[in-house]
């Protein structure tokens, strides 16, 4: 018995019972690749360091078009796992009385890649090494089992989006690509359809720390506050921005959410006249300040590029708190100050605008901070949180500081949208301040973030840097960190997607804006899980298996029914049915 795996896509492999004609699948594989869809494009994978990475150039890179559904009955399952399983994608049909088996990767015997290096030829051997390879020996000999319920008459939060930041180093890496289409691809495959599908992206409003140097709007002139500094864009933005408004066009995202955030107001609207340090907003520039928030969401439209959201600062705490630690260009609020400035003169100001629909976050730092920060707020100044319309959350320390934070923030700042706007690998003291190119164990991390952050109520995610080169930068103070994709910066002819950049993709993928959170309840600790409804009405469950052993799943759907399926030992699994 077996089952198609859909041979309009290319690289698909078959889905099979354990008695499945292996041959069958290499036949649908051949067919695929020479009639195909060329959305679909298997990854070439690669040893590094800390694991394995999928290399793309200007000529080849993976990608995996979504996929549909022709009977009601029917699933999609894509696989990603340790071992070297990327985006693998294979279907089935609910009701089935065997257990279907997702065959782990394995090593090919030998290379037999052709050397023009076609699609072809890549598939061909990818289903050589599957059919006539002995099965993958497990982690663990073990097999462990659990029950997932889903539920999809139980719903809770509405799902804004993921995505990812576009820093200046982001920017700056990509003009180093000087080939028009490797550049693409990276756009392609964070935000198309094929790719990551993200919606959200996060910009600063001047310079951050990833940046080559500190920068603000209107450095110059000083001492006045008509802002006349603003009038057209920094050198630098207009390179930023025309190649945000290049990601829209190749991508097709069709509703890319930008939101903007600061780290520091021109030094001389400061306490201490420096990007960094002990230093506040100074009192005469608090409308200043406001207003420049407006003329960058005005600066951003003029040229093609509409702003979704904006916050209240970056990290406020670095310039109150943490001056000693912290190198990189910050400003410093206390709850209080924020309050009175929100209250007075962002709030005000945006609201009396055309731009009065703007989506105003407050915090922009880590989940210690909250909920107290906001009760601070309205403690000072009632009247403030009315002007804030959602919380964003940085994902530093979570491991210190639990689900608290959050659930006591969901439960005072009810009905405000909340998210991770920051998030990255490499920020502590024990961490390595660098890639780890190829860690599995770095993009468990992001998963294990993601269903917790999900679990307790929040709407969406925004990664940091969506590129970093080997050095983890560039960084301007040197706060060099990990990233989901590495750049090549010896040759720029090519960069390398992480096992963290898939992990995303199995949230992000296949969960659009408008999608909502439903019940999934596993039975132990084996799974963990989150599942959500899509506006289409079709389901959709990110299934995790951390463990060292294969799982066998049985999922129990109060509509669709009954699946079992078998999982490999650290694997991820993004399962869509109606």
């Amino acid at each position: 018995m077996w089952f198609k795996s859909g041979a309009q896509a290319i690289g698909q492999k078959m889905f099979r019972c354990k008695n499945d004609l292996l041959l069958g699948a290499l036949l649908l594989l051949l067919i695929a690749a020479i009639g195909g869809q060329a959305e679909t494009v298997p990854c070439k994978l690669k040893d590094a360091q800390y694991g394995k990475v999928c290399v793309c150039t200007a000529d080849y890179c993976d990608y995996l078009e979504n996929p549909t559904l022709s009977q009601d009955d029917e699933f999609a399952l894509i696989s990603s796992s340790k071992q070297g399983l990327r985006f693998e994608l294979n279907k089935g049909n609910f009701g089935v009385q065997e257990m279907y088996t997702i065959n782990d990767y394995e090593e090919p015997a030998a290379e037999t890649t052709a050397s023009n290096g076609t699609i072809l030829s890549r598939i061909v051997d990818q289903a050589l090494a599957t059919i006539f390879s002995q099965p993958v020996s497990p982690t663990s000999s073990i097999t462990r089992s659990v029950t997932l319920k889903v539920d999809r008459s139980k719903q809770y939060q509405r799902i804004e989006g993921f995505g990812g930041s576009f820093t200046g180093a982001v920017s700056y890496l990509l003009e180093n690509y000087k080939e028009q289409d490797i550049q693409d691809h990276l756009y392609k495959s964070f935000y198309a359809a094929e790719g990551l599908g993200f919606n959200l992206m996060r910009v600063a409003m001047g310079g951050c720390d990833f940046d080559l140097e500190a920068w603000s709007y209107n450095e110059q002139p000083e001492n006045e506050t008509i802002l006349t500094g603003m009038d057209k864009l920094d050198d630098r933005d207009v390179i930023r921005v025309e190649q945000i408004k290049r990601l829209k066009e190749v991508s097709g995202v069709e509703n890319l959410r930008i939101k903007g955030a600061a780290w520091s107001a021109p030094p001389w609207m400061k306490t201490n006249n420096r990007w960094t340090g002990f230093g506040r907003l100074k009192r005469e520039y608090y409308q200043t300040w406001a207003d420049y928030h407006l003329k960058w969401v005005e600066l951003m439209e003029n040229n093609g590029l509409p702003i979704w959201a904006i916050s209240t600062g970056n990290e406020p705490t670095n310039g109150i708190l943490f001056m000693v630690f912290v190198k990189f260009m910050s400003m410093g609020w206390t709850p209080q100050t924020q309050a009175v400035w929100v209250d007075d003169n962002l709030g005000p100001t945006i609201r009396n605008s055309k731009y009065k629909d703007l989506v105003i976050f407050s915090n922009d730092d880590q989940r210690y901070t909250s909920p107290l920060w906001f009760k601070q707020m309205n403690r000072t100044r009632p009247g403030s949180l009315k002007y804030i319309d959602g919380v964003s959350l940085h994902w530093y320390w979570d491991e210190i500081f639990g689900s608290s934070f959050v659930q006591d923030t969901n439960e005072f700042m009810a009905n405000k949208i909340q998210i991770i706007s920051e998030s990255c690998i490499g920020d502590k003291p024990w961490q390595k301040a660098a890639p780890l190119l190829g860690s599995w164990e770095s993009a468990e991390k992001v998963a294990r973030s993601f269903l917790s952050h999900l679990q307790d109520g929040f709407h969406g995610w925004i990664d940091w840097n969506i590129i970093l080169n080997e050095a983890g930068g560039p960084n301007y103070v040197n706060n060099t960190v990990d990233a989901p994709v590495i750049a090549n910066t010896t040759s720029y002819t090519e960069f390398y997607k992480q096992p963290m950049f898939y992990i995303m993709g199995h949230f992000s993928k296949l969960v659009p804006e408008g999608s909502v959170l439903i019940e999934a309840v596993a039975s132990n600790v084996n799974l963990d899980c989150v599942a959500f409804i899509r506006p289409d009405e079709k389901i959709v469950a990110v299934l995790f298996n951390s463990g060292r052993a294969d799982l066998d799943i049985s999922v129990v759907d109060t509509v669709r029914g009954n699946l079992k399926v078998n999982v490999p030992a650290k694997s991820i699994h993004t399962l869509l049915y109606n």
